[in-house]
C-alpha cells in the first residue's frame, strides 16, 4: 500500500477544494463484504489547463468509476490509488462503487459476532488512514468536506452515525448532514444495539452496546450519564465556542483497539468498559476520564483539527490535559492528577528514555506510516505533562483565552502548532515562543536534584537540573511528626523557577525534600541522602497522595535507572504498601513490582523471593482489609495474589469454592484470573478450561479461554497456540492479544526457548501479512519479554538490521528491545 507522504498532501491540498461526500453503505451483502457507493464534489483551484492528482480507496473489488460522468478503469487501481488525470479548473464530481472487506483487526469496517447470543455488530475506526477500507476519499485531515451518510442495513439493526440517524424504511437509514469534518472522523456503528437515550441543553445523548451486555450497561448508565452531563457543562464554562454537533452518542464496541475514538457525535468506546465484573474507584475514574477525554477533542480535534500529523499534540495532549483536569473539577472523581502520575506519566517517561522517543510536536513527519508510530506516551502523557506545566507557567486564565482565540480563529477548519503558538501569544505577554521550543521540539526526560548546605538553622537548598528546559515547580520541605512515628507534616512549600532562582534559605534542615511536589512538572527527581533515609522509614506517612506518588515514581525511576536495587524497591513497597489508602498507587505499584521488578529486574534465581514478598504485602492487604470498608483495595489485592501465586493451593481452594473466603465472591473476570495462573503453574487442564468456558461462554470467556490454553505448560498447547497465532490468520485482534499474553511466562523459559528465534522471522512475515494493528499486538504482546538474556537482544537487533519489518512492528520492537537491553543492565547491578 502507498502510504501518503507530507509533500503529497500539501500539494493536493494546493489544488484541491473538497466540498461533499455522499456515502452509501450497503451492509447486507454477506459476512465477508459490505457495498460502498461514494460521490465526491469537489473544485480544482489554479489557472492551469489541467491537474493531476488521486484518490485514495482500498477494496475488494473496485466495480465502477466515473469522473464528471466519463467512466474511468478500474483496472487502473494501483494499490490503493486511483489516479485523476488532466482535472480542469473548476467543479468536478466523481463516483465510485466498490465491494469493501469487512476486517476482523479492529481496523476499517470491523464485525463482530457475539459468541454469548449470535448478533453481529459492525463499526468504523478510520483512524488514521483506514477511512479508505470504507470509501473512496481524499484522505487527509486538511480537506475537510460535508458529508451525508445512508446505510441499508438487516432487519432489527439501529444504524449510528456522527449525526441524528432517521429509519426511513425497508432497511435504509439516513444520516443528518454533518459540518465540515475531515475524512477519519466519518463514522458508523451498526447492529441490534442496546440503547439508553436522555436529553441534555436540548440536544440527545445516547449510550449503547451489544445486547449481551445491556444489564451491565443499564447498571451504570445513571453514572454514564451523570459524567457526561458534567463534563458537557464544564466545557461550556471553560470554552466560548459550544459544542459543534447535533447529538452525543457514545457506543461501546467489540474489539476496539484503542481506549475511545473522538468520532464528532458518535464517540466508540471499548466495550470492557461495560464493566461485567466487579471494579474499583479507580477503575470507574478512568472510565470518566476518558469519556471527558474524547468530548475535549470535540473541540480540539473535531471542531479544529491538526493540519498534518505532525501536530498530533494539538488533538491527543489537550484532550489528555483536558480530561483529567475536567474529570478532577467536575465529578466525583477529584484525585485524577494521582493516577495520572502514576500510571499516563510513567509511560511518557519510559517512552521518551527510549531511541524511537520524539519531540512532543515534531517537525519532520514525512507520511502516515510514521505518524501513526506518534500515538504514544509522548503524544499522550509528555504532552499533557507538558501543558499542566505551562498551566502553572501562564496561570489558568491566560491559557483559557489563548485556547479561545485558537478556536475562533480556526473552527471548522485546520491549524499547526504555529497558528496555536500565536493565539496563546495573543493572551499574554510571556514569551509562549521560546517555551514552545524548550518544550515541544525537545526529547528526554531532565532530572532534578536537591542539594543542601549550611549549618542548622541555616540552610540553603539548591536544585540542580539536567537537560535545558525550565520548570516551574513546588518544593516541599517535611519534618517528622514528633506526636507520631512514621507521620511527615508538611513544614513548607516554595515555588521555584529552575534553573532561574538560585539557592533558597530554608532554616533546620528538613526530614524530607520533594522536589516537584504536586507533580505539576515534567522530570525525574532525586533524594538527598537524609531524605532517601526517610522515604524508606516514613513514605506511607505523606500526608498527600500525590506526593505519595511522585515518591513512588522516583523510586521506579530509580530501579529503572540502576540507581536502586530491586530488592531495596521490594523491601519499600511491603514496608509502605500496606498501609496505603489510594487505589491507583496500590495497583501502580503492585503492577511495576509484579510486571517489571519480579518478571524481569530480578533473576531467574531471586524470582521466587520476589514473588515471596508480593504475596505476602497481598496477603497483608487482604487481611488489612477483612472489616469491609474497603472493597476496592481488597479486589485489588486479590487480583495480584492470584497473579504473583508461586503455589497453586490457595488460589486452587478460592476457585472451587467460589470465593475468597471473607469475600469477595469470584466474578468473571476473578475466575479466569484464577485459572489462568493455575494453568501458568501446571495446576489445570483443558477439561477445566473447556468447563469454564461452557459456564461463561462470552467474547471475555473466549479470550480467557484462549488465554489460559496458551498458558499451560505443554509443549502441545504451546504448538496449537502459536500456530494460531502465526501460521493462521482466522485470529481475531482481541483473540491474538488474550493468545500472546498466555504464551509466555517465566515459568516456563525452558518448554518455549525454541520459540524464541523463531519469533522474529514469524512476527515480520505476520505483520507484513496482516497489517498495523496485528503488527504492533505483535510487537507488544507476543514479544518474548521474559527471555532477559543477550541472546534474546542479538537475535533482535538482527532482525531490525536485516528483515525489514514495517513500520508498526519496527517501532515496537525497537522499544521492546531497549527496554530488554534495560533490564540486562539492571539485573547485573542487582547481582554485584
Amino acid at each position: 500500500m502507498s502510504v501518503l507522504t507530507r509533500d503529497e498532501a500539501q500539494t493536493r491540498s494546493r489544488l484541491l477544494d473538497v466540498h461533499h461526500y455522499a456515502i452509501d453503505l450497503d451492509l447486507t451483502r454477506g459476512d465477508e463484504t459490505f457495498d460502498s457507493r461514494t460521490v465526491i464534489r469537489f473544485t480544482v483551484r489554479g489557472d492551469t489547463d489541467s491537474t493531476d492528482t488521486f484518490v485514495e480507496v482500498k477494496p475488494a473489488e473496485l466495480r465502477a468509476v466515473t469522473l464528471d460522468g466519463q467512466p474511468l478503469d478500474p483496472a487502473a487501481l494501483d494499490e490503493n490509488r486511483l489516479a485523476l488525470k488532466n482535472l480542469a479548473p473548476g467543479e468536478h464530481e466523481l463516483r465510485v462503487d466498490a465491494a469493501m472487506r469487512y476486517s476482523r483487526t479492529g481496523e476499517g469496517m470491523h464485525r463482530f459476532t457475539d459468541p454469548t447470543d449470535g448478533e453481529t455488530y459492525v463499526y468504523t475506526q478510520l483512524f488514521l488512514d483506514d477511512v479508505q477500507r470504507v470509501y473512496a476519499a481524499f484522505d487527509q485531515p486538511d480537506l475537510k468536506a460535508v458529508f451525508d451518510l445512508t446505510v441499508t442495513a438487516p432487519e432489527g439493526w439501529t444504524v449510528l452515525a456522527n449525526g441524528i440517524t432517521e429509519h426511513t424504511g425497508d432497511g435504509r437509514w439516513k444520516a443528518a448532514t454533518t459540518p465540515l469534518i475531515s475524512t477519519y472522523l466519518v463514522a458508523v456503528a451498526a447492529g441490534p444495539w442496546h440503547s439508553v437515550r436522555t436529553e441534555h441543553r436540548g440536544l440527545p445523548f445516547g449510550i449503547h452496546c451489544r445486547r449481551s451486555l445491556a444489564p451491565h450497561l443499564d447498571a451504570d448508565a445513571d453514572e454514564l450519564f451523570d459524567v457526561t452531563r458534567a463534563c458537557f457543562d464544564r466545557y461550556h464554562e471553560k470554552f466560548t465556542e459550544p459544542y459543534p454537533f447535533d447529538s452525543y452518542d457514545q457506543a461501546f464496541v467489540p474489539e476496539f483497539n484503542a481506549g475511545a475514538m473522538e468520532n464528532p457525535g458518535l464517540v466508540t468506546f471499548r466495550d470492557e468498559f461495560v464493566f461485567r465484573s466487579a471494579v474499583t474507584e479507580t477503575q470507574r475514574q478512568t472510565r470518566a476520564m476518558v469519556v471527558a477525554h474524547e468530548m475535549a477533542h470535540m473541540w480540539f480535534g473535531d471542531l479544529v483539527t491538526l493540519r498534518w500529523w505532525d501536530d498530533i499534540w494539538l488533538n491527543e495532549s489537550f484532550a489528555e490535559y483536558m480530561g483529567y483536569q475536567t474529570t478532577a473539577e467536575a465529578t466525583r472523581f477529584t484525585d485524577t492528577w494521582t493516577d495520572f502520575g502514576v500510571t499516563r506519566k510513567a509511560w511518557g517517561y519510559d517512552a521518551d528514555q527510549r531511541p524511537s522517543t520524539h519531540p512532543v510536536a515534531p517537525e519532520d513527519v514525512r507520511d502516515t506510516a510514521s505518524a501513526l508510530l506518534n500515538f504514544d506516551g509522548i503524544s499522550y502523557a509528555k504532552g499533557a505533562s507538558a501543558l499542566r506545566q505551562l498551566v502553572a507557567w501562564l496561570g489558568e486564565k491566560d491559557f483559557l483565552a489563548g485556547i479561545n482565540t485558537h478556536f475562533e480563529r480556526h473552527k471548522f477548519a485546520n491549524a499547526s502548532l504555529a497558528d496555536f503558538i500565536d493565539s496563546l501569544a495573543a493572551a499574554t505577554d510571556r514569551d509562549v515562543h521560546a517555551w514552545a521550543d524548550a518544550w515541544l521540539r525537545t526529547t528526554g526526560v531532565d532530572t532534578l536534584t536537591p542539594s543542601i548546605a549550611g549549618d542548622n538553622g541555616s540552610r540553603v537548598l539548591t536544585v540542580h537540573r539536567t537537560g535545558e528546559r525550565p520548570h516551574r515547580i513546588a518544593v516541599g520541605l517535611y519534618d517528622q511528626d514528633p506526636g507520631e512515628e512514621g507521620r511527615l507534616t508538611p513544614r513548607e512549600r516554595l515555588d521555584i523557577d529552575v534553573p532561574q532562582d538560585g539557592p533558597r534559605p530554608i532554616g533546620k534542615l528538613p526530614a524530607l525534600v520533594v522536589l516537584n511536589d504536586g507533580d505539576l512538572s515534567y522530570a525525574k527527581i532525586r533524594f538527598d541522602a537524609d531524605s532517601f533515609r526517610a522515604v524508606r522509614e516514613s513514605l506511607s506517612g505523606l500526608p498527600d497522595p500525590l506526593t505519595r506518588a511522585v515518591v513512588w515514581n522516583a523510586l521506579r525511576d530509580a530501579v529503572r535507572d540502576g540507581e536502586l536495587p530491586a530488592a531495596t524497591y521490594l523491601d519499600i513497597a511491603r514496608t509502605h504498601l500496606p498501609h496505603e489508602t489510594d487505589l491507583a498507587l496500590v495497583d501502580g505499584v503492585l503492577a511495576f513490582a509484579a510486571g517489571q521488578v519480579a518478571d524481569r529486574y530480578v533473576t531467574p534465581e531471586q524470582r521466587p523471593a520476589a514473588l515471596n514478598t508480593l504475596a505476602e504485602l497481598c496477603r497483608d492487604l487482604i487481611r488489612r482489609t477483612e472489616d469491609g470498608d474497603h472493597p476496592g483495595l481488597r479486589l485489588i489485592a486479590v487480583r495480584h495474589r492470584i497473579s504473583t501465586a508461586a503455589h497453586p493451593d490457595t488460589i486452587a481452594a478460592w476457585l472451587a469454592d467460589g470465593t475468597v473466603p471473607g469475600g469477595p465472591e469470584l466474578d468473571p473476570e476473578l475466575r479466569w484470573r484464577i485459572l489462568t495462573r493455575l494453568a501458568v503453574l501446571g495446576a489445570t487442564d483443558e477439561a477445566a478450561i473447556a468447563a469454564e468456558l461452557a459456564n461463561d461462554p462470552s467474547a471475555t470467556g473466549q479470550e480467557g479461554a484462549a488465554r489460559c490454553r496458551a498458558a499451560l505448560p505443554d509443549a502441545e498447547a504451546k504448538a496449537r497456540a502459536w500456530d494460531a497465532m502465526f501460521a493462521s490468520d482466522d485470529l481475531s485482534n482481541y483473540l491474538f492479544t488474550a493468545t500472546a499474553q498466555g504464551f509466555w511466562q517465566p515459568e516456563q523459559a525452558d518448554l518455549v526457548a525454541g520459540y524464541v528465534p523463531r519469533y522474529y522471522t514469524e512476527a515480520v512475515a505476520l505483520a507484513a501479512r496482516r497489517g498495523p494493528a496485528i503488527a504492533d499486538a505483535a510487537g507488544r504482546w507476543a514479544f518474548p519479554a521474559h527471555a532477559v538474556d543477550a541472546d534474546t537482544l542479538r537475535l533482535g537487533r538482527e532482525c531490525l538490521a536485516d528483515a525489514d519489518p514495517i513500520p508498526a512492528l519496527r517501532r515496537k520492537l525497537t522499544d521492546q528491545l531497549d527496554d530488554l537491553a534495560r533490564a540486562l543492565r539492571v539485573r547485573e547491578g542487582n547481582t554485584d
